[in-house]
């Protein structure tokens, strides 16, 4: 299953979020999500130049990505999301970063096992 259609990526969509939405703290990130008024669920992922340089940048990106991309029929349907990487997020390999996300996801009761 490709992401096409399931990100968020305009400005106006993460504030939005940020000012309706709730928001988790974990570790590794902060889980922000609001219901949206679809039957998709959409993620959008932010990772500041404080993390680290671009190749890891991308590299965190890629991993929530991935993370969401896995689980995301396991998510409650309609929600959107967003993932603020922490610095520490650098220590993360995919496993960490996955049960980090999911962490946050089921906190928030958005996880059903389907």
């Amino acid at each position: 299953m490709r992401l096409k259609g399931k990100r968020l990526k305009k400005n106006r969509e993460f504030m939005r979020i940020y000012q309706k939405g709730k928001s988790l703290a974990g570790r590794y990130s902060v889980l922000y999500f609001l219901k949206n008024k679809t039957t998709n669920n959409r993620i959008g992922i932010s990772v500041s130049k404080k993390v680290g340089n671009s190749v890891i940048r991308h590299r965190i990106k890629r991993l929530y990505k991935e993370a969401f991309r896995l689980n995301d029929r396991n998510i409650k349907r309609g929600y959107d999301l967003v993932v603020i990487a922490r610095s520490k997020a650098v220590e993360l390999n995919f496993n960490g970063c996955q049960k980090d996300f999911l962490y946050l996801v089921k906190r928030a009761k958005l996880y059903q096992k389907n």
